[in-house]
């Protein structure tokens, strides 16, 4: 176990795993430590679905079927125009690391339609995470629990010697994954979250993005 600090700093988005399973023990006691995330008025509004093996060869299937007839219908929109100015400069950034790591030229519009698609296919992890939150309406309140839950599983994977990289992505298929999970419509999908041992070989793992000054974030009053 490692301190508070050392975990937060080391933790990265993990493209690429081992062939390799965690327990149903290793994964229940990750679990058991982001279950103490908080949450406004302890409502602990996450719904989480693990899925290996058969399941979630199911849902790369459906999720590959809907990706190649153009058929995306997230429960929540997102749209990653809207980020404009350094937002985009950050996310622009971020893409050109992982092309680079992944051995994609800027031009080559195959290879990053291929890079893209690992994410159909979970980046060779055995294991996923698919999280859910309930109806309510106007979803920003239980969208930050969850967001807090999220966090924290993913700290306690790495901390466990695991690692996870969330995936915006698979939310794009929300009503093929709760057909197959028999998960009823008024839960939304927020994400999913591959997890697993990292192949620490992969190049792509190596990649590392930059986080802004605190001048940039922050501001004091007095």
């Amino acid at each position: 176990m490692s301190d508070f600090k050392t975990v937060v700093e080391h933790r990265r988005s993990v493209r690429a795993f081992e062939p390799v399973e965690m327990s149903r023990a290793e994964i229940e006691a990750v679990l058991e430590t982001a279950k103490q995330s908080p949450s406004a008025v302890n409502a602990q509004p996450w719904l989480v679905h693990i899925v290996q093996g058969e399941t979630m060869r199911k849902i790369s299937a459906a999720m590959a079927y809907k990706l190649h007839k153009g058929e995306l219908n997230p429960d929540f929109s997102y749209d990653q125009s809207l980020f404009t100015g350094v937002y985009e400069d950050r996310y622009r950034d971020a893409y050109r690391r992982l092309y680079e790591a992944f051995g994609v030229a800027r031009e080559d519009k195959e290879g990053r339609q291929r890079f893209m698609e690992q994410n159909l296919y979970f980046y060779g992890a055995k294991q996923a995470a698919f999280v859910f939150v309930p109806d309510t309406g106007d979803n920003v309140n239980v969208a930050m629990d969850a967001g807090m839950f999220i966090q924290t599983f993913m700290l306690a994977l790495d901390d466990a010697g695991y690692g996870s990289v969330p995936q915006l992505f698979c939310a794009f298929f929300p009503d093929d994954v709760r057909e197959i999970l028999g998960v009823p419509a008024n839960h939304k999908l927020l994400l999913g979250i591959s997890f697993g041992k990292p192949d620490l070989s992969a190049n792509v793992n190596s990649v590392r993005t930059p986080r802004a000054d605190l001048s940039e974030i922050v501001t004091f009053h007095s």
